[in-house]
């Protein structure tokens, strides 16, 4: 399969603070970003519509694709089940049964048409919430998988997955992004965010981002659905 000279990298996107970053970290090292965002029937839109507001920020192109896990349910953002707002021991009930390999897949797919070698993804195994789909072991084990059922992988084109977030702290992560201009306004992260994107404040994810700005001496300019 002949590739262009020109570095090509699909970034998966939720429009969270992860993957903006992610983003423009792929930006920074000089890819051509193909963004990708999922309408996996998630609790809230407010997070499809910051991918769009962040990839328009960073001038990258941006795919939506409508695949719905609530057919499945088994999670809180799937499903008919409250979102946790006390700590909980172990993996919780807002993990997405299978999510980041579904998501995987379908980067690998547009990928290969894209004659694209690069898949960025935002998972993080320190600031996170325990998902087993977020260990550099997960990680690892998709991309041998990825190269040896394409036709990419076995014709000389070796697929990577890049994770440069996860060995890193919500705080790192922040003041990486915002070194590289990531307008964090823009992203949502909360999981039970209101139409205009504003967060609880009390969910797993609101009380990690929020500490991370706080560790990481930066503004929060995260709107709460209480302000």
């Amino acid at each position: 399969m002949n590739r262009s000279t020109e570095k090509k990298a699909v970034v998966l996107l939720s429009g969270g603070l992860d993957s903006a970053t992610v983003l423009a970290i792929a930006t920074d090292l000089g890819y051509r970003c193909y963004a990708l965002s999922i309408d996996y029937g998630q609790r809230h839109r407010s997070e499809l519509k910051a991918a769009e507001n962040v990839t328009q920020s960073m001038s990258a192109e941006l795919k939506t694709i409508e695949l719905d896990l609530r057919a499945f349910g088994g999670s809180a953002l799937t499903d008919d089940i409250d979102v946790p707002e006390e700590e909980s021991e172990g993996i919780p009930v807002t993990y997405v049964p299978a999510r980041n390999t579904i998501m995987l897949s379908l980067a690998l797919a547009w990928a290969e048409v894209l004659k694209a070698d690069d898949i960025f993804i935002g998972v993080n195994a320190v600031d996170y919430s325990g998902y087993p789909d977020c260990r550099p072991e997960f990680i690892n084990a998709y991309e041998e998988m990825a190269n040896l059922a394409t036709k990419a992988g076995v014709t000389g084109n070796r697929l990577v997955i890049h994770t440069p977030l996860i060995d890193l702290s919500k705080a790192d992560i922040i003041k990486q992004g915002t070194a590289l201009g990531v307008d964090y306004a823009l992203t949502v992260s909360c999981y039970q965010a209101d139409d205009e994107g504003r967060a609880c404040g009390v969910c797993d994810s609101c009380r990690i981002r929020a500490a991370g700005f706080e560790a990481a001496g930066v503004g929060d300019p995260t709107r709460y659905q209480s302000a």
